[in-house]
């Protein structure tokens, strides 16, 4: 049965203990809990009660909360930051994979983001995300080191282990924290799985983790990171426009043999799965995504 946690104060309601001094037995689902129920920490009422993830069904671990703070934060582009939050040594996660992130649950600020490093980074988690005018965005901007926050992780099956031979990895702007998570993750244990990362942007400023990209490149032969932007300038060299089946055939030639992961703003998305399914024929099976709303 499905737990729930008040919104206010954190108090998670779980079926199985249920709360014997309210008289509500243990084996009594939330959704059975009479309408005047209210939070036995800070009187809050049903209402402020939201359902916390469902535990995996793969024997994977269930989500987990953790109330933590802000160790850092780190700018990447102009208008894209970091923010590394304290966790234990040793955090279970897949590559891919994301979180909730609450500032004010009381006031109705908590989202969720992908998890932007890799399992193999050990000590933190970080999210990654473009700044923008929305009333959570400018309230993560102002937080910094020591600021408490509270995350439930992990959550989704947007992941990658090593489970493919050869996968690729198509993405749009701030749609590429995950697959950094998955790329960063499969260098570190240097996988034998042969990576091709197409990454679109408008310019080169707004390119997050090129440096680490281009490094990881340079450095695993069975990696291979390809750029391209729609505003380029003058002294730009690589390749211009958006991804479309010519660039996909061009700098992904073994496209029928790979897993395709897709992740970015919806209609990329969904333009994305139209261009491989009927332009270049591949099966529906083949493709893994992931779309990104702006908030």
């Amino acid at each position: 049965m499905r737990k729930f946690e008040c919104s206010v104060c954190g108090f998670v309601y779980d079926p199985e203990q249920g709360l014997p001094e309210q008289g509500i037995p243990p084996g009594t689902p939330f959704e059975a809990l009479p309408a005047e129920f209210c939070c036995p920490v800070c009187g809050a009422g049903k209402s402020e009660f939201n359902p916390l993830a469902l535990s995996p069904q793969d024997g994977s671990e269930a989500s987990v909360q953790l109330q933590t703070t802000v160790l850092e934060v780190i700018p990447r582009t102009p208008s894209i930051k970091s923010f590394r939050l304290a966790a234990p040594d040793r955090v279970r996660f897949k590559p891919g994979q994301y979180l909730s992130l609450s500032l004010r649950p009381e006031a109705g600020f908590t989202r969720y983001l992908s998890i932007s490093n890799s399992p193999t980074e050990e000590g933190y988690l970080e999210v990654t995300k473009r700044i923008t005018q929305s009333a959570f965005s400018r309230m993560l901007d102002r937080t910094g080191p020591g600021c408490p926050v509270s995350v439930t992780y992990p959550m989704g099956k947007f992941t990658f282990e090593g489970e493919f031979a050869k996968i690729a990895l198509l993405s749009g702007g701030i749609g590429i924290t995950p697959l950094r998570s998955m790329v960063r993750y499969a260098f570190d244990k240097q996988l034998d799985t042969g990576i091709c990362l197409l990454y679109a942007n408008r310019t080169l400023e707004e390119v997050a983790f090129k440096a680490e990209f281009d490094a990881m490149q340079e450095a695993g032969s069975r990696i291979k990171v390809v750029h391209t932007l729609s505003r380029a300038g003058s002294g730009w060299t690589g390749r211009t426009g958006r991804i479309d089946a010519a660039l996909i055939r061009e700098e992904v030639p073994d496209y029928h043999e790979r897993r395709f992961y897709l992740c970015g703003p919806p209609l990329m998305v969904e333009g994305l799965t139209g261009v491989l399914r009927d332009e270049l024929r591949i099966p529906e099976a083949q493709i893994e995504t992931e779309g990104f709303t702006g908030y």
